[in-house]
């Protein structure tokens, strides 16, 4: 079975008008336009998370990291160490995303805790919650939960596919330190 990224050629009809924006930007979607209806309606969910996200880009890119590393999901781990880089992030708060929440700096540690909390038990605990909201705000704690439900999906769907990581974050990476890499 073929679940090669979509060429320009092989771009189906019905969402000709997403190839130029977003979905044909990378490979993750480029696998998702085999088939269109859910890459249509995945658009609106994409926008809000990866633009519009309350959490603000460097927390949102703390909670994908973490996440792409308990997945270990090459494509998402490179992904993000780069958009992580550009949010501001800086090396060891990236690479502590690999490790113990113990280690990691508070604000971080309670965000990657929570992932941990919902791929091990799909539910944040009361007290989670409350220390979640505090910092980040209702909205961001549902746009946290959100984001690692989208990521998740995307994960799956990378794995299963053997999705291939894009060109230019592959360029980008190779002149990063190999402490950047995902472990493994």
């Amino acid at each position: 079975m073929n679940f090669a990224p979509l060429t320009d050629a092989e771009w189906p009809a019905e969402i000709a008008d997403m190839r130029d924006g977003f979905a044909g930007q990378l490979n993750v979607y480029r696998l998702m336009a085999h088939h269109p209806d859910l890459l249509r309606a995945w658009a609106d969910l994409r926008m809000h998370v990866v633009r519009n996200n309350a959490l603000g880009r460097q927390r949102a890119e703390v909670v994908i990291l973490r996440l792409a590393c308990r997945l270990d999901c090459d494509y998402e781990w490179g992904q993000h160490v780069i958009r992580g880089l550009d949010a501001g992030l800086s090396d060891a708060q990236i690479r502590s995303m690999r490790g113990s929440v113990l280690e990691m700096a508070p604000d971080d540690a309670l965000l990657a805790g929570a992932v941990d909390a919902l791929v091990d038990n799909a539910r944040l605990s009361p007290d989670q919650m409350k220390a979640i909201e505090a910092v980040v705000g209702r909205k961001g704690l549902l746009d946290l939960m959100a984001t690692v439900g989208m990521y998740l999906t995307l994960g799956f769907l990378l794995k299963s596919t053997n999705g291939p990581q894009d060109d230019d974050i592959t360029q980008r990476l190779a002149d990063l330190p190999a402490a950047l890499a995902m472990p493994g």
